[in-house]
């Protein structure tokens, strides 16, 4: 039918799956190749461009991010730009089809032309924009996409409000993002235009795939399940979603394949007779199972990741004779499932002390332990990179978390992260694309607002993993602390706010709405269905006696455990830090500053304050003219924050059966955009802090929490369980007392605990006039706790009574190491390396931070880092992958301890 130059994309391998033997395939015709790029003036062109593809990526590749490119190289998003591509169709055999050109996401206000007619204009780049253009393909055809100027569009429709008086703050964001105003008057990922850890990047492209459909009626778009379980049997509510072209009604049959679950498909012939109809085009059917022939979807840690194949064959026509011979009316759809239940249980507490914010999962009650997301690139036509995707996904689980917050200021996350999450077993907490603004309510933004909330929730809402909706990120919380300066017109906002998201973002979501679904969250932080008594505008969307809360600290110590809050789910917290010294020379040029590119990517308003707020109580940070002072800052503030975090963390794990109820904390932030001072755990370059070390000890299934008290002057001993079976044989705590200059513990003590599936026990209390006394004291000794099963190691912690800054008897530990080639293996496409690291002290050394740095790694993982080290040798595993064997020498091996800072 197409010229072979026209890749068809959309092959059945299955003869079976055919609905009637005279019927074709719709054709799914691939235009992501052989585009042209031009800016408006024609002084600059590109071509052989593939798509997905963005101006910046097109000009510089990823140059953005390096050096102060995010200012140098800010001239792209004042231009406009046109994308162009000639391809060829036969219209003597394209004559009697109908064919859809589909634009699955452009970046973001664009004019888009065929053969010089104009299709559309588009001002959304989170909707799918499809054009009829039967009538206007000729043998050969040129599309253009003229793509303007984000930074002045938005300009344009600010002072277009601005003019009748109107307008929707924050206007601009801090001087210190070095960034552009006004994104909240364009659907665009609201982070583009700068954010408190990222660089402004004003994107531009078309940043998801090109198709011409040709087909006869209709096509297969969007596929949306609904499980439930009875005491018998799953239920699978099903909704195939359709596009089509024309005016008329059409027929159609359907054929499900459930693969593993039924020998035969399902064949739905409602519509063979009776037409579909155009306004409502969908066909909905259910489908049940035994019970005993499912084997259900479970987050991780709780039990498998079980998925299904769904496949959706649909023959669609016109006549009610029947489909036409050799008629292009076939189109089908593969999706996986995964069987489970959700609740979220909102239930009023004893002595009317609030409600419960929990989830459960399949009838347990799942403490959410987590990371809030932000986009993996700055520029969305990189964003969908699967090696990426992979690394941080599964860099999550291998932390046991199990719930990733999409956040609001980024995008609709690509279907391959989504199945990322389904198979990983990570649930999904889904904001939708509003964060941190107010927002324009005219019928054009409202519209193009219901569009996107429709076809993004039609294309995610049936994965497993995808467990609530958001409808937008702390803006509730803006107007009820006046953070925009909305005071003054408060009525006016609060109405656009109710308008916005009660009768449009989540109006639209209620259409998906099912009694075995999670109904759609209004705002986060918010109060959650308390917040109807306020209509969705509460005094206090961040009480901690309902919903979530969203907390961070500035001025107060983070290791400090009595200033955190006692909530019922914490959806963001965190705290800053910065990556390693060989992240930031990838980054910058070699005669650049290190200390001023980190502080011109520093976008906080008080710049470095919170960091070294956090470092100068706990760790003994040299003063601004020594010249370790940018080394230690650097390795101080990964162990404050990584302090920081699993003192918090493991306060609202505590947290889980006593009276607050505690039942998630999701931290803030799993990933980064660029090399830049943030609240990241992993940094650009997939490398991880010490947080994300700590993480995996601190999110752990079976977790030795120890924290003081400093109301009754004790230290408190708990044990948190997620595991719903667990056995109590054989474990017992070992609690030993070191002094700072010797291996040799002063004191040991060990006591049976108990474990309870699925719960947080308080084991034991110690009071401190109890332990530290005589010879030892607050100031010289430290505590070494650990958890064990029988003789094996399950978790274990430390507590220091004091600051290291005024702890007594810390001295060099002669610290020596030996590095041992273990194996090179020849995997696809690298070699996997891998070495073991023996670690070697005298006397105790605090906070032991290994790094590698070789050209030709860029990337590698240690078995644990930022250790303390109180047994004469450490074994430490190293792997990476490279394009070749790595010979490694240990001066390739950089290995640094508190003890060097204070000698």
């Amino acid at each position: 039918m197409i010229l072979a130059r026209l890749k068809v994309l959309f092959i059945l391998p299955f003869a079976s799956l055919f609905l009637a033997a005279k019927s074709e395939l719709v054709a799914i015709i691939d235009l992501n190749a052989n585009w042209t790029v031009t800016n408006q003036n024609l002084s600059i062109s590109r071509s052989n461009i593939q798509l997905p593809s963005g101006v910046y990526s097109v000009l510089y590749g990823e140059n953005i991010l390096n050096s102060y490119n995010d200012i140098n190289m800010r001239w792209v998003s004042l231009d406009n730009w046109t994308y162009t591509r000639a391809f060829k169709v036969s219209r003597a055999q394209l004559a009697q089809h109908n064919c859809n050109l589909t634009f699955h996401g452009i970046d973001t206000v664009a004019e888009i032309r065929l053969n010089s007619r104009v299709l559309g204009r588009t001002d959304n780049m989170f909707v799918r924009y499809s054009y009829d253009v039967s009538d206007l393909l000729n043998e050969d055809n040129i599309l253009e996409v003229q793509i303007f100027s984000p930074v002045q569009m938005a300009k344009n429709r600010a002072y277009a409000f601005g003019v009748n008086g109107t307008t929707y703050p924050p206007n601009c964001p801090s001087d210190r993002y070095h960034g552009e105003c006004n994104v909240n008057m364009l659907r665009k990922m609201q982070a583009s235009f700068a954010w408190d850890f990222g660089l402004a990047a004003p994107s531009m492209g078309i940043w998801k795939s090109v198709n011409l459909e040709c087909y006869e009626v209709a096509v297969i778009r969007d596929v949306d399940v609904v499980t439930s379980r009875t005491k018998t049997y799953w239920k699978a509510d099903i909704n195939v979603y359709l596009d089509f072209t024309g005016n008329e009604d059409f027929f159609g049959e359907l054929k499900f394949y459930a693969f593993g679950l039924l020998e035969e498909p399902l064949i739905v012939k409602d519509f063979v007779k009776e037409p579909i109809s155009r306004k409502k085009a969908v066909i909905t059917f259910s489908q049940t199972f035994p019970l005993n022939s499912v084997i259900p979807w479970w987050p991780d840690g709780y039990g498998i990741q079980k998925l299904y194949t769904f496949n959706f064959v649909l023959n669609a026509w016109l006549s009610n004779e029947g489909p036409t011979a050799a008629s292009p009316s076939v189109s089908q759809k593969s999706i996986r499932i995964g069987f489970r239940t959700v609740e979220l249980v909102e239930q009023e507490l004893p002595n009317r002390s609030g409600y419960t914010f929990l989830f459960r999962i399949n009838g347990e009650e799942i403490f959410m332990k987590g990371v809030n997301y932000v986009p993996s690139h700055i520029l969305p036509e990189k964003m969908e990179d699967p090696e990426r995707l992979k690394h941080l996904l599964t860099s999550a689980k291998d932390a046991h978390m199990n719930m990733i917050r999409v956040w609001g200021g980024g995008i609709y996350e690509s279907d391959f992260f989504y199945d990322l999450t389904d198979s990983l077993g990570l649930l999904v907490w889904q904001d939708m694309a509003f964060a941190s603004s107010t927002y324009p309510v005219n019928e054009d933004f409202l519209t193009s607002v219901r569009t996107e909330v429709l076809q993004n929730a039609r294309r995610i809402a049936h994965h497993p993993s995808l467990i609530v909706f958001a409808a937008n990120s702390e803006n509730e919380l803006a107007l009820a602390q006046n953070l925009f300066g909305t005071l003054v017109e408060q009525k006016r906002f609060e109405n656009e706010y109710r308008t916005l998201y009660l009768n449009n973002v989540v109006g639209v979501l209620k259409s998906m709405n099912h009694p075995a679904r999670v109904p759609s969250l209004v705002s986060t932080p918010s109060t959650g269905k308390r917040g109807e008594k306020y209509t969705y505008i509460s005094p206090d969307p961040q009480s901690a006696q309902y919903g979530d809360v969203h907390y961070f600290v500035v001025h107060q110590n983070g290791w400090n455990v009595n200033i955190y809050p006692t909530p019922r789910f914490v959806s963001e917290y965190g705290f800053q830090s910065l990556p390693r010294v060989e992240a930031w020379k990838r980054s910058m040029l070699a005669d650049e500053n290190l200390m001023e590119i980190m502080r011109h990517r520093q976008h906080h308003p008080m710049a470095m304050l919170p960091i070294v707020n956090l470092i100068r109580p706990n760790l003994p940070l040299p003063l601004t003219k020594d010249s370790r002072y940018t080394d230690a800052l650097i390795y101080f503030s990964q162990i404050a924050q990584a302090m920081a975090l699993k003192v918090e963390t493991e306060w609202y794990r505590s947290l889980r059966n006593t009276e607050h109820r505690t039942m998630g904390a999701l931290y803030w932030q799993l990933n980064d955009v660029w090399v830049a001072p943030s609240w990241s755990t992993i940094d650009f370059y997939g490398n991880y802090k010490l947080a994300y070390y700590w993480s995996q000890e601190f999110l752990a299934p079976i977790t030795l929490i120890v924290l003081p008290d400093s109301a009754t002057k004790a230290i408190n001993i708990t044990v948190a369980c997620d595991l719903l079976e667990v056995g109590s044989e054989g474990m017992h705590v070992t609690v030993q007392l070191y002094k700072y200059n010797s291996l040799k513990p002063v004191n040991y003590t060990t006591f049976d605990v108990n474990l309870k599936p699925n719960a947080v026990l308080e084991s034991r209390s110690f009071a401190k006039s109890k332990i530290f006394k005589n010879d030892t004291t607050e100031r010289n000794t430290f505590m070494y706790f650990v958890l064990h099963s029988g003789s094996k190691e399950i978790s274990s912690t430390y507590h220091f009574p004091t600051a290291l800054t005024t702890a007594e008897g810390i001295s060099d530990p002669a610290l020596s190491f030996d590095l041992q080639w273990i194996h090179c293996v020849d995997g696809d496409r690298s070699f996997e390396n891998t070495y073991t690291l023996k670690i070697m002290v005298k006397k105790p050394a605090f906070f032991v931070y290994v790094d590698i740095i070789h050209p030709k790694i860029g990337k590698f993982k240690l078995s644990r880092n930022g250790f303390m080290q109180v047994k004469e040798s450490i074994k430490v595993t190293l792997a990476f992958y490279a394009e070749e064997c790595i010979i490694l020498q240990k001066s390739n091996v950089v290995i640094k301890t508190v003890n060097d800072f204070m000698l």
